[in-house]
C-alpha cells in the first residue's frame, strides 16, 4: 500500500479519476488506514513491530501476516510502554497501540521515564482521541492527552486531519533517520470527511494551508475541528471576511513560522480543537504569540468540567461549543478589534 501519487492531468476526466480514486481509498476510518499502512511498511522492514493491548483489528491483519513482528500484551498499558521502550533500545521500531486516554494518563509515567526521557523511537498510536468515543461516556473521553504529552521531552505530537493524512504521518515516522525520537499520533474512531481531494505536500512540523485569507486566521487540529474550521471560513466569506485556515496537524513542534506570519498579517487568530482549552493547541499558539508576536487569540475547545453526557462525537462537540457558527463568531470578534497595529496601540 502506497500513497496515491500526483499525476499530470490533461483534462477534467483525469482530474475526476484521481479524485474518485483518492476518495475510494480513504473513505475509511483513520485507524483502519493506519493498520493497513503499518502492515505494508513492516512487510519490507523487519525492524517494525506492532505492540498491542487487545485493541482489536491488529491481530487479524498484522499478526496474521507477520506474527514474528507482533506482540499482544493484553490490557496493560504501562507494560506496553516499558516493553516498547525495550524493543526500541534494541534497535527496533515499535508502534505501541492503545487508546489515547490510556496512553496519556494510565501509562504516563512509563511514557515519561522509559520513552521520552531516553529519547527512544517509540511510535505511540492512540485511537479514540477527543470525543470520538463519546458513546462510551466520560471514562473514554481523551480530552487531556495533547496537554499532557506535549510537555514531555523529545516527544513529537501529531494529530492527522483525516485518513489520508494518517497514511502520510505513519510513512513519515517509520523513517528513524528523519524522526529518531518518540512520536505520539492521535487518531479518532470512525471515518471522518476528507480534507483534501488528492495528494498534497505534507511535512511533519509544517502547517497545511487550507484556505488563504488576510482578515483573520483559524488554526485547527484534528478531523472534525478542521472540518468545522473550513465550514466557518465559508460562513465568514458570506459575511465579507476572508479567513485563512491552517491545519495544524503537528502540535509539537508547532509551525512557528506559520503562526507568527498569521499574527502579523491578519487581525488575530482563532484556535479550534477537540481537547480541553488548557494545554492543547490553543495554549501552544498563545504561548508562542505572547512571546514573539502578541495578537488577539480566541480559543475554541472543550471547557473545563467533567463532561458526563453520552452521545455522538459531533453532538458532544456541539455541546462544548466546537462548531462552525461559534468559530465564525469568534473570528468576527477578532476582526472587529482591528489590525495588529491597533492591538499594539
Amino acid at each position: 500500500m502506497t500513497v496515491v501519487e500526483s499525476v499530470e492531468n490533461t483534462d477534467d476526466t483525469a482530474d475526476t479519476v484521481l479524485v474518485d480514486a483518492w476518495k475510494e481509498r480513504y473513505a475509511r476510518a483513520a485507524r483502519d488506514v493506519y493498520r493497513a499502512t503499518l502492515l505494508d511498511i513492516a512487510t519490507s522492514d523487519p525492524r517494525i513491530f506492532a505492540v498491542d493491548t487487545d485493541m482489536g483489528g491488529l491481530e487479524d491483519t498484522f499478526e496474521a501476516a507477520l506474527p514474528g513482528q507482533y506482540v499482544n500484551l493484553g490490557i496493560a498499558e504501562a507494560n506496553l510502554m516499558g516493553v516498547s521502550a525495550g524493543l526500541a533500545a534494541d534497535g527496533l521500531v515499535p508502534f505501541a497501540n492503545t487508546i489515547a486516554s490510556f496512553a496519556a494518563t494510565r501509562a504516563c509515567e512509563q511514557v515519561k521515564v522509559d520513552i521520552a526521557g531516553n529519547n527512544l523511537p517509540v511510535r505511540i498510536v492512540g485511537t479514540h482521541g477527543g470525543f470520538s468515543a463519546a458513546h462510551y461516556g466520560p471514562t473514554h473521553h481523551a480530552l487531556e492527552d495533547v496537554a499532557i504529552l506535549r510537555t514531555l521531552p523529545n516527544l513529537t505530537v501529531v494529530v492527522p486531519a483525516d485518513a489520508a493524512e494518517t497514511e502520510y504521518v505513519i510513512r513519515a515516522i517509520a523513517d528513524t533517520t528523519v524522526f529518531p525520537g518518540p512520536v505520539y499520533v492521535r487518531l479518532g474512531r470512525k471515518a471522518t470527511p476528507l480534507v483534501h481531494d488528492g495528494p498534497y505536500e505534507f511535512r511533519i512540523g509544517k502547517a497545511d494551508l487550507l484556505r488563504a485569507g488576510h482578515d483573520v486566521t483559524i488554526v485547527a487540529t484534528g478531523p472534525l475541528p478542521v472540518c468545522e474550521a473550513l465550514a466557518a471560513a465559508d460562513l465568514l466569506a458570506g459575511r465579507g471576511i476572508a479567513a485563512r485556515v491552517l491545519n495544524m496537524h503537528t502540535v509539537k513542534p508547532i509551525d512557528e513560522e506559520a503562526v507568527l506570519a498569521a499574527a502579523r498579517e491578519t487581525a488575530g487568530l482563532v484556535t479550534v480543537e477537540d481537547h480541553v482549552l488548557v494545554g492543547g493547541l490553543g495554549s501552544a499558539v498563545t504561548e508562542l504569540t505572547a512571546e514573539r508576536s502578541p495578537c488577539r487569540v480566541r480559543r475554541i475547545g472543550v471547557p473545563d468540567g467533567f463532561h458526563d453526557e453520552v452521545g455522538s462525537e459531533r453532538e458532544l462537540l456541539a455541546l462544548a461549543g466546537v462548531s462552525a457558527e461559534r468559530i465564525a463568531e469568534a473570528a468576527e470578534e477578532v476582526v472587529r478589534y482591528g489590525s495588529q497595529e491597533a492591538f499594539e496601540q
